[in-house]
């Protein structure tokens, strides 16, 4: 049990490229770093390789701190995971403050709570008609919210990813496209400067506008995507990363076809 315990604190979420969840590992010497809501490092990784990248400039002496849970929850929320699983009380300049805690519940009380038990009770499906049930759900919930719940509520963010990862798994890509793009300004808004996640999102929806050959403007929109998306990648990943290899691909591919044009 006590073992059992120590794994459960000292851990670390192994993902993939994209950012998504596959699997646990520990790396006693990054088990050292604190915690911080707003840090100025983040954890990415190569494979089962764990990378401590910084995400803005650290001044001399500062201490080095990445965050141990998701960020993007409200401060009560992500006071009660770190006392459930860490026990202890964030004091970080971000939860004094509650900064943005107001944008991240904006919309209508009963409508948020609805998507947040439906987002809370999404398991990742194994069949294209679980998938189907999934969006069928998503398409549901954000068309009767219209109006309702902004796209800077998390949960309605939330809801817009689960959109999109459906539609992406069923082969949906225009629709797929329509929820990412949804998801850029809140992103940008929850994720500011150098952040994986806000390079991955974008990213993402670079390669749906690639897919859908929307040329010459859809074209000029991911050259923009692909600039900011290069320049937080450089930072959050490195130049030798699998997803920078990617991203390179993607881009030379780009530049290929605007020379064509």
């Amino acid at each position: 049990f006590p073992l059992f315990l120590q794994v459960t604190c000292n851990c670390f979420t192994i993902s993939n490229g994209e950012m998504q969840d596959v699997g646990v590992g520990l790396y006693p010497s990054m088990s050292l770093l604190n915690h911080s809501c707003d840090p100025n490092c983040v954890i990415v990784f190569e494979g089962y390789q764990l990378l401590l990248r910084s995400v803005r400039e650290i001044q001399i002496g500062e201490e080095l701190t990445i965050s141990y849970i998701e960020s993007l929850m409200p401060t009560s929320e992500r006071q009660k995971q770190l006392m459930r699983q860490y026990r202890f009380e964030c004091d970080c300049l971000l939860c004094q403050n509650q900064e943005k805690d107001a944008e991240k519940l904006a919309g209508e009380e009963h409508a948020w709570k609805e998507v947040k038990d439906a987002v809370n009770e999404v398991r990742y499906p194994k069949s294209k008609e679980e998938w189907e049930q999934v969006l069928a759900r998503c398409q549901n919930l954000l068309t009767s919210n219209m109006g309702r719940l902004p796209d800077t509520n998390i949960y309605q963010l939330k809801m817009l990813d689960c959109a999109m990862d459906a539609c992406i798994n069923l082969e949906s890509w225009e629709e797929a496209l329509y929820y990412g793009s949804r998801s850029l300004g809140p992103y940008r808004l929850y994720y500011p400067g150098f952040h994986p996640l806000r390079a991955v999102q974008l990213m993402r929806v670079g390669k749906l506008q690639y897919s859908q050959d929307m040329f010459p403007q859809a074209l000029e929109t991911l050259k923009q995507a692909k600039r900011k998306c290069w320049s937080i990648m450089k930072v959050t990943h490195g130049t030798d990363h699998s997803l920078m290899q990617a991203l390179m691909e993607i881009k030379e591919q780009c530049e290929a076809i605007m020379r064509t044009q």
